[in-house]
């Protein structure tokens, strides 16, 4: 029977660029983030059975601001600029940087991030480094490995396998969890979205029992920040916090 995606009247809400412009009325958010190229756009369609919700540009890094999508009830889907910057100029890298590491260290709303990494190269050090920066805040992580459709049942499990070794080696625990993913083919799709109807306190509508996907694994250590501006952020106002100016 299908698993009927509860986020699929969402909406395109707005686009942030300062952070005095986050939403007021958020009560809940889930961010998305990954690498350019991860198909994290593709992710966030395939969650909310859309087509075209989250543009896929051909352009890495092209997007740098948060794309905010309203799923009703003061609930969003946020989408991250994906990094990975080797063709992007400096000064946006630096913006970017500069609206980034407050949103995701002091944003109360903000109950939880989705990591998409390509499952052919995943853990890379930027994933690595988002994970244990991400951490300090307390709030979970869940990997989605996605294009898993293109690697063998045989290459799938060695990858998960790696996936959860490099996890442990960085001493991560129940905060941290990962599935596989495909948005072409929608497999994972019932677990992920299990992940965030819990973070988003919404009921799932479904038909009979979604498969148990997620493999989970060890709890984040509390860690200093590293990386990403987080050395140099300093905690924002009031509105990075609550959303009121």
């Amino acid at each position: 029977m299908d698993f009927l995606s509860p986020f699929r009247k969402a909406v395109f809400h707005t686009t942030v660029a300062h952070l005095r412009d986050l939403p007021q009325d958020s009560l809940r958010e889930v961010a998305f983030a990954g690498r350019s190229n991860a198909g994290k756009s593709s992710a966030i369609n395939t969650l909310v059975s859309q087509t075209r919700l989250a543009f896929v540009s051909k352009t890495p890094g092209r997007t740098q601001n948060l794309n905010y999508f309203s799923l009703g009830d003061g609930k969003f889907f946020v989408d991250l600029p994906g990094y990975g910057f080797a063709k992007t100029p400096e000064e946006i890298r630096g913006r970017w940087e500069d609206l980034l590491a407050p949103y995701l260290l002091y944003r109360e709303p903000l109950t939880g991030l989705i990591l998409i990494m390509d499952c052919r190269h995943p853990m890379t050090d930027l994933d690595k480094q988002m994970i244990a920066w991400f951490s300090q805040t307390g709030k979970p992580i869940h990997i989605l490995l996605s294009k898993a459709d293109k690697l063998t049942r045989q290459e799938q499990a060695k990858m998960i396998r790696g996936v959860e070794a490099a996890l442990a080696e960085m001493g991560v625990g129940t905060g941290v969890s990962a599935q596989l993913f495909s948005s072409l083919k929608r497999d994972g799709l019932a677990g992920a979205m299990t992940i965030l109807c819990d973070w988003l306190d919404m009921t799932p509508e479904k038909e009979g029992t979604p498969p148990s996907s997620v493999r989970k694994t060890a709890r984040i250590k509390n860690r200093s920040a590293m990386g990403w501006s987080a050395r140099t952020a300093k905690k924002p106002s009031a509105a990075v916090s609550s959303g009121k100016k």
